[in-house]
């Protein structure tokens, strides 16, 4: 069998036990998530982080199997961690979205369902959370508008709960 052969071979293995993760992942975190009674968006957000790190474990497999350098790994992972941690203090990217999604996911009440005001001076309004995207919170007004605010202004305006869900409670 020749090199090429073998790596074709370690490559199929690391895809295929990838593939299972995802699915072991899915049902386990899933099943664990329901007895802890965590909201379902929730639930998909944690599944989706698992699955983006299950994958960057595959492909951090995969250049092994094809002989990528430690060291080039390592210089690629540095790229990334410096980029998000640009993120953390870029005011208008879209990174600075997502990273603040992270912090609405953890620290903060807000929920999908709960109704909230945003306490701004110019332009207050208010709504129902129906969406917590990776760079959006989609709101419903009293009217039927949706207004879709990046998650980044959301952490700088200040928010009033009115009315919890049920399940948030």
């Amino acid at each position: 069998m020749t090199n090429y052969s073998i790596q074709f071979i370690e490559t199929g293995i690391v895809i295929g036990v990838y593939i299972i993760a995802i699915f072991v992942t899915k049902t386990v975190v899933n099943n664990t998530l329901k007895n802890v009674h965590l909201q379902r968006a929730r639930r998909k957000i944690i599944i989706k982080t698992i699955h983006l790190l299950n994958a960057v474990g595959a492909l951090v497999l995969i250049a092994v199997v094809w002989g990528v350098k430690q060291h080039e790994i390592a210089l690629f992972a540095s790229t990334i961690l410096t980029a998000l941690g640009i993120a953390f203090f870029a005011q208008w990217s879209l990174l600075s979205n997502i990273t603040s999604s992270i912090i609405l996911f953890f620290n903060h009440p807000l929920k999908i369902g709960d109704r909230i005001k945003v306490l701004d001076k110019d332009y207050p309004f208010e709504g129902e959370v129906v969406d917590l995207t990776y760079f959006f919170v989609h709101l419903k007004t009293a009217e039927g508008e949706t207004i879709t605010i990046p998650n980044s202004l959301l952490l700088q305006k200040s928010i009033s709960v009115l009315a919890k869900t049920e399940s948030a409670k």
